[in-house]
Formats: C-alpha cells, structure tokens, sequence
C-alpha cells in the first residue's frame, strides 16, 4: 500500500499588543487555541508578543523586559498549550543572556518539548527601530528545527529582507519557512509604506526555494515617550502565507486580529523542488562574492 503523503496545516497569528504580559500572552494562547480549531499543526506568534514594539525609543529601563532562555514563564506557558493541543509553537522573546541580550525565538514540538533557540541575526537601526541598542547580533547561525510536522526554519522580522537567510534554511532541509515580524509606519516618514515590499520580498523566498512560507505581524499603534518626545508606529499587520511558487494563499488585512491557516502537501513539494531543479543547478563555487561586504575582500 502506498504511504500517504505529508500533509501540514500551518497558521499565522495576528493581533494588537497591549504593554502588559499577561494581556498579550492570553491573547495569544487565545488565538493558538483558535488556529488549533481550524486543524493547524504548527502556529505562528508574531515578533515580541509580551508588550509594545519598545525599540522606538533607547531607554535603559527596557532591559528589565528581558529575561533568561531557561524558565522563561512565557516559553513554559506555551511548552504547556502545545503539549495540551499537540501543536508546533515558535515563542519570540527578549533574551537576556548573562551581560548579552538576543532577540530570540524558541521552537516548541508538539509534545512540549523546546527543541533550540534562533537568535535574530541581522539588527535594524533606524528611525522607530532602534534595536542596536538593545540586541546583540544573534550567535546561532540559521538552523533548521524536526518538528513533529515537518522540518521548520524560523527566522525573524529584518532577516526576510535577506534572501541569503532563506536560501541557508533552505538547503539545510527546512520544508516550511517562518518569519515572526513587528513592522509598520516610519516615524520619519508619513509617506513611506513598505507593506507590498515587505510582503512581495517574501513571497520571492517562498519561489525561490520552492517552499511555503508564514509570516506573522503586529497590528495596532503604539506610543512610546522617548528623550525627543513621542515616538508612533501604526504596524500594519498584512500577515499571509505563501505557497511554493510565492503565490498568496492566505492574507490577512491591515487592522482586524486574525488566524490565517493554510494546508500543504509536503511531499507533492518536494518533488516539485527536486524537479524544478535550481537545488541541482547551483553553483556555491562562483558564490565566493557573497562572503564579502564591498564585492572583492572576503569578511575574515
């Protein structure tokens, strides 16, 4: 008898943050809850779900909101539901790391247990988005993580604007990509709307590599005093999933709390990706240029 292909239901998670732990983290088992109903097996939380985006502002006092990788309440809490639900969850959290401090994200497989830890490799500094301040650069390297459901990479928010990231995930064997996000408006430009870029970016990395994608974000706006005055940011949400090819297969709006799920056939991918060919046609021996900064001296 022929085996049944692998299917997996995949969701993405989308609301507005309160600056209180509790609120937001009931929230999101609230909504983890509701994707579980629709049939998902690996549910997606947006980017530093506990409170307010804080790195529009560079305050001292916000380092209070990070806390160790081990006993984490917020990662415990989800160990628990997943293992309840028989769920895959991607927790995001501020990780303080002895004198270091991560933007981070624990897998948590189906039965409970934390499989690792990603830590956000590419920092934004920007208007709004200040998070030199507060990350150091993530040390882990992309990884990809067994799940029960299927073999995931997760990355977060500023590492989709790198197709690099994507594509290292990718050849490392993930099937499915993840990518936890808080981004909106750019306090020093009302005119800049980087939604569709945003999105469309992502949606290449999905054909690319011939593999779905899930994008989670924030809606809602937030303000945060800082030393100038207020800092503002309306997130937009637009979370989605893509398929294989980088088609739309579920978007959410740029203001309503949503579940997004989708179902893929793992398998049905797979031979797509091995006949499409551009894993047997790659040349890491002519990519040398990309270990570089300016195009011409190797980064040492």
């Amino acid at each position: 008898m022929a085996e049944k292909n692998r299917l997996v239901t995949v969701a993405a998670l989308q609301f507005a943050c309160t600056d209180d732990v509790s609120t937001n983290v009931a929230t999101a088992e609230r909504l983890v809850r509701a994707a579980h109903q629709k049939g998902a097996n690996i549910i997606l939380i947006q980017e530093l779900f506990e409170g307010y985006y804080f790195c529009q502002a560079q305050k001292e006092e916000f380092f209070h909101r990070a806390k160790p990788y081990l006993g984490h309440p917020t990662i415990v809490r989800m160990q628990n539901l997943a293992k309840e639900l028989g769920v895959v969850i991607p927790v995001s959290f501020f990780e303080e790391a002895n004198n270091a401090h991560y933007n981070s994200v624990a897998i948590i497989d189906a039965d409970g247990t934390d499989l690792g830890l990603y830590r956000k490799s590419h920092i934004p500094d920007g208007p709004g988005y200040q998070e030199k301040f507060y990350f150091n650069p993530g040390d882990t390297g992309f990884k990809v993580f067994q799940t029960k459901y299927a073999k995931i990479g997760v990355a977060i928010c500023w590492d989709q604007w790198f197709p690099e990231a994507a594509r290292a995930m990718a050849i490392q064997g993930a099937e499915v990509l993840f990518y936890p996000t808080a981004i909106g408006s750019e306090p020093q430009d009302d005119g800049l709307d980087s939604r569709d870029h945003w999105r469309r970016v992502m949606q290449g990395h999905a054909g690319a590599n011939v593999v779905p994608l899930v994008a989670s974000n924030r809606i809602g706006k937030e303000i945060i005093e800082t030393e100038h005055g207020n800092s503002e940011i309306t997130f937009y949400g637009y979370s989605f999933i893509a398929g294989p090819t980088g088609e739309l297969v579920a978007a959410a709006g740029d203001k309503e709390e949503a579940v997004l799920v989708a179902q893929f056939d793992l398998d049905k991918i797979k031979s797509k990706r091995h006949g499409w060919g551009v894993y047997r046609d790659r040349r890491p021996d002519l990519y040398k240029v990309l270990l570089t900064l300016d195009g011409s001296n190797p980064v040492k």
